[in-house]
């Protein structure tokens, strides 16, 4: 028997206000403004009802304890990042398998697992404290590492003695999007940090003017030197980098979320101000390497694919390296005088390698159609590392040899179960306006064809970010469910270089949704599932994507999955780091923006007597990327419209984030509670088997 019941929910009282905005003579009401007051008691005791109704129904699932404890089950795998070296030593990140947090070993030989250097999960008793950044000094002998607590983007900086393993003085707070880039000869580092917030406001308060500064150690950080900041320009954010030969300090600087850079450069053994290399912000730059005065770049100016140039820092002449191909450059190295560069073909990786001026050399095997990372290292280097992962092979570590051209494996993941039962097929589809658009669906073998198998369907598309294959715990118990798993490659992400991604933003935002529903629609054509079996799911710019589909297409999902998304998209540059997006997304405070978003923004395209299909809103009270409000408004307007059985839930996680650092018990709790979630509502039946 269902324990949702047949009739609507009891949802908190939720107060309604005559809230009205005139966005150029459009009026538009916000009934829900109170709940951007997250602090206050009224909003604090509507979230602790809402979590109440929540739990009070997931708990009646059968299948819940069991969901949970196979989950539990095959997450209790030992995984390894790929390794990098820090001086003559090797590090590199190691999670025996339930632990919060992965923990930091060094070792001269990767057969051994060696000494732990940092430990995250002595940080706090619950996880919630979590490492955001690291970097090892040049000789290996320092490591700066950076801590936020409760999935905060708010950094505090510390550095660690590798020989002893204990903790210098040092301590700088207030950094945010940043890294550290250490000073040649050790002596201090280069960081990014805003001015401090008022403590009861920064969970909130947008984040303006960042600077560069430098940390000498053991210095307190009142007397760091500020770098560079522009006043002129306050949504300016800065990432320092320093050259290897240690004589230039490369700033890269962003103006929000758009993918297009612009670069300046200092030359640290001279008196002279920053030289403004790049100053255009009309094309995407990242820094790869130097030959004294010689800068190389990964770039999409005249490229949309991307391609490698070299470029002059003295008299600015160009001249290109790795010319733009077919496939999109999303990546490449500098390591033993090589250039390392990998691609992604209809989003899968393929990677190949050049000599320094270009000349084509190899293409490195790889195991199989799916993901790597890695292939860092330094120009003298004669080895370097790799990981490999799919959707149904867990991640394995490879290392690489120069001169042979040969991978070896060096970590393979054991995990509980037969990778040989599953499969994943790529399949494309045609969007609304005759667009092809890819996508990866994974499934059990076995599973019939007849719309009767649960999926969950899964998008992005924003930001140039690919979607390429990767290992998921939580995917594999929702396979063994009798699930399919697709992720679709959407416009506005990267997989097929810029003009993919401008295809997606601003005013062309409806191709994103256009081709996620196209994508629905092909999995019940092509009787992969159905309506009443079909779930949609994605996290922050996805579940805005889910915000927007279920409330233009409620008719065609079984259930949605919006996850800490951007749901207000007439106020979301208002709140923390949300004006960063208007790249992607426009403002509404431009009348040229405005019309496109109010005709989509989810909170406000909720309609009164509709039936929208089950929901389940997941948010974090801590989450200082996008703020929390946005889910709390749209569940406000959900439960107040629907006119349908299907529940409308939220499910507010305390001391987490927007989801970087959060601890396994956590992330396993959440992906219980979903999948608890989807089998009620989509009634799959029962538990996965054990």
């Amino acid at each position: 028997m269902s324990v949702v019941p047949p009739v609507p929910l009891p949802y908190p009282d939720t107060p309604r206000v005559d809230q009205i905005d005139d966005y150029f003579g459009r009026r538009v009401a916000d009934p829900h403004r109170w709940l951007e007051d997250v602090d206050s008691p009224q909003t604090q005791r509507w979230i602790a009802e809402q979590n109440a109704l929540t739990e009070s129904v997931l708990g009646g699932v059968p299948g819940r304890a069991a969901i949970r404890s196979r989950l539990t089950e095959v997450w209790d795998y030992e995984r390894r990042s790929v390794p990098e070296r820090a001086g003559d030593l090797y590090a590199y990140f190691r999670n025996t398998g339930l632990q919060n947090q992965a923990v930091l070993y060094v070792t001269r030989d990767l057969a051994e697992p060696g000494r732990v250097l940092l430990d995250p999960n002595t940080l706090s008793p619950d996880g919630t404290v979590a490492l955001s950044g690291a970097s090892f000094s040049d000789d290996g002998a320092r490591f700066a590492y950076s801590v936020s607590s409760s999935g905060s983007d708010w950094q505090e900086w510390h550095v660690r003695d590798v020989a002893t393993g204990g903790d210098l003085p040092d301590l700088v707070r207030w950094s945010k999007f940043s890294g550290a880039a250490w000073k040649r000869d050790g002596t201090g580092f280069y960081y990014s940090r805003y001015d401090e917030p008022a403590s009861q406001t920064q969970f909130k308060d947008a984040n303006y003017f960042h600077k560069v500064f430098f940390h000498r150690l053991k210095t307190p950080q009142s007397t760091d030197v500020l770098v560079y900041e522009r006043p002129d320009h306050k949504d300016w954010n800065f990432g320092a980098i320093t050259t290897e030969d240690g004589r230039y300090l490369v700033i890269d600087v962003n103006r929000g979320s758009a993918p297009e850079n612009a670069i300046f450069v200092k030359d640290l053994e001279s008196s002279a101000g920053v030289i403004e290399l790049l100053p255009d912000r009309d094309a995407r730059w990242n820094y790869l390497a130097n030959d004294a005065t010689t800068f190389y770049f990964l770039t999409t100016k005249d490229a949309p694919r991307a391609r490698v140039v070299a470029i002059d820092v003295l008299d600015r002449t160009l001249r290109e390296i790795v010319p733009e191909t077919a496939d999109l450059l999303d990546g490449v190295t500098f390591f033993g005088n090589r250039i390392v560069a990998s691609y992604l073909h209809d989003a899968l990786a393929r990677v190949v390698v050049y000599d320094i001026g270009g000349q084509l050399l190899s293409e490195v095997a790889l195991p199989g159609l799916g993901s790597v990372m890695g292939f860092g290292g330094k120009r003298v280097d004669r080895e370097t590392f790799y990981s490999y992962t799919s959707y149904t092979e867990a991640t394995a570590i490879y290392g690489y040899d120069l001169e042979s051209g040969s991978s070896t494996r060096v970590f393979a993941p054991q995990i509980r179960f037969d990778a040989g039962g599953f499969a994943s097929e790529q399949v494309f589809y045609t969007s609304k306006d005759g667009t092809r658009v890819p996508m990866m669906v994974t499934y059990k073998k076995g599973t019939p064809r007849d719309g009767t198998a649960p999926a969950i369907l899964y998008g992005y598309g924003g930001f140039d970010i690919s979607l390429t294959p990767s290992f998921s715990s939580a995917v594999l118990v929702w396979l063994e469910m009798g699930g399919i798993y697709a992720v679709a490659n959407l416009r506005g992400g990267g997989e097929y270089g810029e003009a993919w991604h401008r295809a997606g933003v601003k005013d062309r935002k409806q191709n994103v949704f256009d081709d996620f529903i196209a994508a629905a629609e092909h999995l019940i054509a092509e009787r992969w599932t159905s309506t009443p079996k079909l779930a949609i799911h994605g996290g922050s710019n996805g579940g805005l994507l889910v915000g927007a589909c279920m409330t233009q297409r409620p008719e065609l999902f079984g259930a949605a999955l919006p996850a800490v998304g951007v749901l207000d998209m007439l106020r979301f540059q208002h709140f923390t780091i949300g004006w960063a997006w208007t790249s992607d997304y426009g403002s509404s405070d431009d009348p040229a923006d405005a019309p496109a978003l109010i005709a989509y923004s989810p909170y406000h395209n909720v309609r009164d007597g509709t039936r929208y299909p089950a929901t389940l809103i997941t948010t974090g009270d801590h989450d200082d990327r996008v703020f929390p409000a946005h889910s709390f408004k749209f569940a406000a307007a959900l439960q107040h419209a629907q006119s349908g059985d299907a529940p409308v839930l939220l499910r507010v996680e305390m001391k987490t984030g927007h989801g970087a650092g959060k601890p396994t018990a956590k992330l396993i709790d959440e992906v219980a509670d979903r999948y608890a979630f989807l089998v009620e509502t989509l009634a799959i039946g029962g538990p996965p088997a054990g």
